[in-house]
Parts: C-alpha cells; sequence; structure tokens
C-alpha cells in the first residue's frame, strides 16, 4: 500500500512558475512508476507527466512538453512536478499517482495507475 500526498499548488500569474511535490509513504516507492495527472471542472481526468522507478525514463502529454519537467527523488519518497511558462489552460486539480506494479515502464492513462494522491489546485491567472 502506499499513500501519496501531493504539497506546492497555488494562484499564480501566467507566464510563473511552481514545483508541486508528492509525497509518498511506504518502503518501496523506488520500485513505483510514478505519473502527475490533472483535472479541470467539467473535464476528465487528463496525463501529464510519467517517471519511471529509477528516474532515467520520461514521458509528457504534448501539451506540457518543454514547460514541465518531473523528477524523482527515492531517498526521500518524493516526485516532483516542475510546471514553467504556465498559462491559464493549466488551471486544474493536479494528482499524483503510482502503479503498484514493480519495475514498471511509465504509462500515460489513469487506469494504469493503482495509487492516488487528494489533488492540489493550481490556478494560473492570465
Amino acid at each position: 500500500q502506499v499513500q501519496l500526498v501531493e504539497s506546492g499548488g497555488g494562484l499564480v500569474q501566467a507566464g510563473d512558475s511552481l514545483r508541486l511535490s508528492c509525497a509518498a509513504s511506504g518502503r518501496t516507492f523506488s520500485f513505483h512508476a510514478m505519473g502527475w495527472f490533472r483535472q479541470a471542472p467539467g473535464q476528465e481526468r487528463e496525463f501529464v507527466a510519467t517517471i519511471n522507478y529509477n528516474g532515467e525514463n520520461t514521458y509528457y502529454a504534448d501539451s506540457v512538453k518543454g514547460r514541465f519537467t518531473i523528477s524523482r527523488d527515492n531517498a526521500k519518497n518524493t516526485v516532483y512536478l516542475l510546471m514553467n511558462n504556465l498559462k491559464p489552460e493549466d488551471t486544474a486539480v493536479y494528482f499524483c499517482a503510482a502503479d503498484a506494479h514493480f519495475f514498471q515502464d511509465p504509462r500515460d492513462r489513469p487506469h494504469d495507475y493503482d495509487y492516488w494522491g487528494q489533488g492540489t489546485q493550481v490556478t494560473v491567472s492570465s
């Protein structure tokens, strides 16, 4: 069982940066692929970024490629999402998620992930 807690969201202006953090419990964090997803009001949850268990492989949605960076620190049981050049369309609740399978290649569909945090709100004003 993995428990996830996101932090770092807030209200920013277009062009600003934010770094989200997701702290995980448990001793198996370093075995799990991790993902970030987001959900805007009235919309489905969408993929943002994912990273494999050791941080060597990452994958991004086209809408954030070049602006967002996912990373992880397995010694701290934490995954990060650095968001640069934020746009109003990035406004959403951001969730981190863990794939329960060990050493799995990173995937981009919500149903591939088994554990979810409660989410953190990111609001970007124009």
